[in-house]
């Protein structure tokens, strides 16, 4: 799934900032932070793509191995790994250009208290990235019952049906975040080709960009 996430992110941050998607580094001036970045799978694109990257786990044994990993690249060896949480950098009063929370929002215990967090981490006019599952019949059958019972991609318990938000729930809890979003697409498992792609269809995995409003405030966003 990495590389249509990382399409996804792309093209869409290139869009908000007004880069060029086609250039090798078009992230080059922008600072990201990956929230939940495990062992930092998605971390290491975003850095060779020009970001200064940040990368935040709760787990602290995934943030030594993303950190062994990242410095067996020079490109990636930069990003600035730690074992923390999105609301503990809230209260250090942090801020990123694109925050991003991959796979995550379906494990915390409140998912507006959350955004309300990733919100506070992005500058005005800044982008923030959600990818979850959707709540549905289909997403049920294939992220519970086949991944994690039937193909074993997953372990068992990895997720709560009723922890998933369907595209609408997100969007309004979103925007009470004061995050409006802009772009979304479904990213859909072709089992006969073992690949993955960004599709219209959303009622199992999808993705979302948003952009914080502007009240008003100065800002080093660059454009």
């Amino acid at each position: 799934m990495n590389p249509t996430r990382v399409s996804f992110i792309r093209s869409t941050v290139c869009r908000h900032f007004r880069k060029d998607p086609n250039c090798a580094r078009p992230f080059e001036g922008l600072k990201i932070i990956d929230v939940g970045c495990g062992g930092g799978i998605l971390s290491e694109p975003l850095a060779r793509m020009g970001a200064t990257v940040t990368g935040i786990d709760a787990v602290e044994k995934n943030i030594k191995i993303a950190q062994i990993h990242a410095d067996l690249d020079p490109l990636t060896s930069s990003i600035d790994y730690s074992c923390t949480t999105a609301e503990q950098l809230v209260t250090e009063n942090k801020k990123f250009d694109v925050v991003i929370a991959s796979e995550v929002i379906e494990h915390v215990a409140d998912p507006s208290e959350f955004c309300k967090s990733l919100a506070s981490l992005t500058v005005p006019s800044g982008a923030t990235v959600i990818s979850t599952i959707n709540r549905s019949v289909r997403s049920y059958a294939a992220a519970i019952v086949a991944a994690e019972y039937l193909l074993s991609w997953l372990p068992k318990g990895t997720h709560e049906w009723s922890k998933f938000l369907t595209p609408e729930e997100l969007v309004m809890i979103l925007q009470r975040a004061s995050i409006s979003v802009q772009e979304m697409a479904g990213m859909v498992y072709n089992p006969l080709t073992g690949e993955w792609s960004l599709s219209d269809d959303s009622s199992i995995n999808f993705i979302a960009l948003g952009t914080k409003e502007d009240k008003g405030e100065l800002t080093d966003v660059p454009q």
